[in-house]
């Protein structure tokens, strides 16, 4: 399958296209479990500054609805004049959640099964070569379609883990899933890189120990940083994290600082810190 079909432009400095489509049923499945079994208390504890685990059930649920083209009541957002991709997701992120806010968990966990199951067959059926939504932390506007999915896998994945962490328990550590979360979010660094100046050819290794994690290698070329594959070799600079901080440092469950005194470095300390700025998220 390439990524140059269906009128999408050259998206080769992506680097290999990802087929997350077969995982949003166990997902599903894992997050409706979790939430079955959260005690009536664990719903109202802070998952993420500002949002209880009940919010941020209603937040993914808003995630599905949206793919759907929504439904609740009619809610269907519009850019206000003059607002940004930024403003205007974390704008619509409230205004769903206040929308729900008097919804039960067990209304919420019905709705969850429903709208996800609609979101599953819908991804099934999606041609990967062709353009999906833009993916504004990876730099591609419109993105392939294979990116557009995996980055919404990963949207799901990170908030059940944070209402997993919101409630006690720790990440979810199958490597399946993981793997696939850390390859998409790996994806941002040729976006993170694009204003750090190096001769064209200098490469900057990322590496992820454990079962789940890999090895992404971004080589600075004309115009622009690329995951495309590249000559071996010994890279200008190597940052390794073990998949623990990579996931947190990439949705910013902690700092790029803390990342970097985690890390193995070697090489030029620049680049590889440039690299730990790294956010695979909107933020």
């Amino acid at each position: 399958m390439s990524p140059q079909t269906n009128g999408l432009s050259d998206a080769s400095w992506l680097g290999t296209p990802i087929d997350a489509r077969p995982l949003f049923g166990p997902e599903m499945a894992s997050l409706l479990d979790l939430l079955r079994a959260l005690r009536p208390a664990e719903w109202n504890e802070p998952a993420v500054p500002g949002w209880s685990v009940k919010d941020l059930a209603a937040h993914v649920l808003g995630d599905y609805r949206g793919r759907l083209g929504w439904s609740t009541e009619g809610f269907r957002p519009a850019f206000a004049p003059g607002e940004t991709v930024e403003a205007f997701i974390h704008r619509v992120n409230q205004d769903w959640i206040n929308l729900h806010t008097g919804h039960s968990p067990v209304e919420l966990i019905e709705a969850l099964e429903l709208a996800g199951a609609q979101v599953n067959r819908q991804f099934e059926a999606a041609d990967l070569g062709t353009a999906g939504l833009g993916v504004s932390w990876a730099g591609a506007d419109p993105a392939p379609a294979w990116l557009d999915i995996a980055r919404e896998f990963t949207e799901y994945w990170t908030h059940r883990q944070q209402i997993r962490h919101a409630t006690g328990r720790g990440t979810d550590s199958e490597p399946r899933a993981l793997a696939t979360v850390l390859d998409t979010f790996m994806r941002a660094l040729p976006h993170t890189m694009h204003g750090t100046s190096a001769a064209d050819g200098a490469q900057v290794r990322m590496a992820i120990s454990g079962p789940a994690g890999g090895i992404w290698t971004v080589t600075a070329t004309e115009g622009r940083w690329s995951l495309a594959a590249a000559p071996d070799g010994r890279p200008t600079a190597s940052v390794t994290l073990d998949a623990e901080t990579a996931w947190l440092l990439c949705t910013r469950g902690i700092e790029p600082s803390t990342a970097l005194t985690r890390a193995n470095i070697r090489g030029e300390r620049q680049l590889a810190g440039a690299a730990c700025q790294i956010v695979s998220i909107v933020y």
